[in-house]
């Protein structure tokens, strides 16, 4: 095999082609993830009719298929011989199918019984999580194979997620133009969001191909999943990160799926307003990254946490008692609505502002766990990161489902839901989610930021 050529020591217009390309390689699977998250629960239960329990199963059995995938596709990439390189040809060859099994997720067989349904749906679902697999793991590890340079490796991550940002907002823009037309509408924003998963996948292929077929090879036996256990048992660091991500991304995850069902069951504001109200709940997430990052670095991660996390949680608090709009008028009809609504929206921006530590702060913990190993296997202990995310979110919607179906949740539009099933939505919206958060903050409680390393200076105080 030829001598790999890191990224840095390409020319400088190779360089400005691949951090493009690698931006664009995340707007399909960001839209896609954002349309998943906010709409895929609305639609099965008021569009295809699944009671909630059922509609929870399948995101449950999909995500789990999903952490499943993950280490199987990671080793079978590892052993990819090709021109291209060991990535590029996964992502190539699962393009097509992530677009065409993101548009079926929103389609079922007219006339359809309800086991039937529930089929068609867990076979899709799973299809599409071995194409997501297929794109996204490969796309994720060339960010460590291009280059090891710690600022083309920022730069690259940066490129990555300002692509994923601005295609979830696209996404939530095409929800709210599309989902207010009923069943046509969510299966016209599934093949809109199929289509961007294909073509920016084929260009971020094209793009990465140069650096690709030049970037370091996997190399090194994997370890068994016996020794990674082991491993991972003895890093009480890591444990901690874990847990907290767990119930971070938990409570997070509880929350997309039954939005739309809080704004527009509980608070009665009209699905067409309540569609657009996501947008801002994203623009404000994408501030919270930046605040917490400031604060983080001025006053340490763990008060970052802390006032992160302590805003969530009052958010979720107030969110349980806000008092519903009149739904005979307009949201801004009347000055009592208008009040109400001027809450409403308070609570999302702020809410959304806390939440953003769910993104942002576990990771920026990792590295600490990661340096308590001798052998700091930062691919061992990411990967396990991922997996618990997802198992995380594959738990969260079944119980929202479950809840829901315990509390007499109506599948279907209906013009009013059991007083219990408005009580469980208000739960899963706002204390359950606390309490996940009020639960991390105390699994970090007593952190001490990591011994400084050997020439280095000490970070800031934790």
């Amino acid at each position: 095999m030829a001598e790999s050529i890191d990224l840095l020591a390409l020319p400088a217009g190779l360089r400005r082609r691949t951090l493009l390309a690698y931006g664009i390689g995340d707007a399909g699977t960001g839209m896609a993830a954002a349309l998943i998250g906010f709409y895929l629960f609305v639609f099965y239960t008021q569009i295809a009719g699944l009671p909630p329990w059922l509609a929870g199963l399948v995101l449950m059995v999909g995500r789990a298929w999903d952490a499943v995938s993950d280490q199987l596709l990671g080793w079978l990439s590892d052993r990819t011989r090709s021109r291209l390189g060991p990535r590029l040809p996964w992502m190539i060859g699962s393009a097509l199918p992530l677009g065409v099994s993101m548009a079926l997720m929103w389609w079922f067989p007219p006339g359809s019984g309800e086991l039937l349904r529930f089929g068609w749906f867990v076979l899709i679902s799973v299809v599409f999580m071995a194409a997501y697999t297929g794109v996204n793991l490969p796309y994720c590890a060339l960010a460590t194979e291009l280059t090891e340079d710690t600022q083309l490796r920022t730069s690259l991550n940066a490129a990555r997620f300002t692509g994923s940002i601005l295609s979830s907002l696209v996404g939530l823009l095409l929800g709210a133009l599309l989902v207010g037309h009923g069943a046509p509408g969510f299966l016209w924003m599934g093949v809109a969001g199929g289509a961007v998963a294909i073509v920016g996948t084929l260009l971020c292929c094209w793009g990465l191909a140069p650096a690709a077929r030049v970037s370091r090879r996997p190399s090194g036996l994997p370890e068994p999943i016996t020794a990674q256990l082991r491993r991972i048992r003895r890093n009480g660091r890591f444990l901690r990160v874990v847990g907290l991500y767990l119930l971070l991304w938990g409570a997070l995850q509880l929350m997309q799926p039954v939005s739309l069902l809080y704004l527009s069951e509980v608070m009665h504001v009209p699905m067409d307003w309540s569609t657009w109200m996501l947008i801002p709940f994203q623009l404000s997430a994408m501030a919270g990254l930046q605040l917490w990052s400031r604060l983080a670095a001025r006053r340490g991660r763990l008060c970052a946490l802390l006032w992160g996390g302590g805003l969530w949680i009052a958010m979720g608090v107030l969110a349980m008692g806000l008092v519903p709009l009149d739904a005979a008028l307009a949201p801004l009809a009347s000055l009592a609505n208008g009040f109400k609504f001027t809450l409403l929206m308070l609570v999302v921006l702020l809410m959304g502002l806390g939440a953003a530590t769910a993104y942002l702060l576990p990771w920026s913990l990792l590295p600490d766990a990661i340096d308590a190993d001798p052998e700091r296997p930062a691919g061992l202990f990411t990967a396990w990161m991922v997996l618990t995310q997802k198992l995380g979110s594959a738990v969260s919607v079944f119980l929202l489902g479950s809840l829901l179906s315990w509390s007499g949740f109506v599948a279907g539009r209906t013009l009013e839901q059991p007083q219990l099933a408005l009580v469980m939505i208000r739960l899963s919206i706002g204390l359950i989610p606390a309490a996940l958060v009020l639960l991390g903050l105390l699994v970090m409680r007593g952190w001490t930021p990591r011994p400084a390393l050997p020439g280095f200076a000490p970070g800031p105080r934790e």
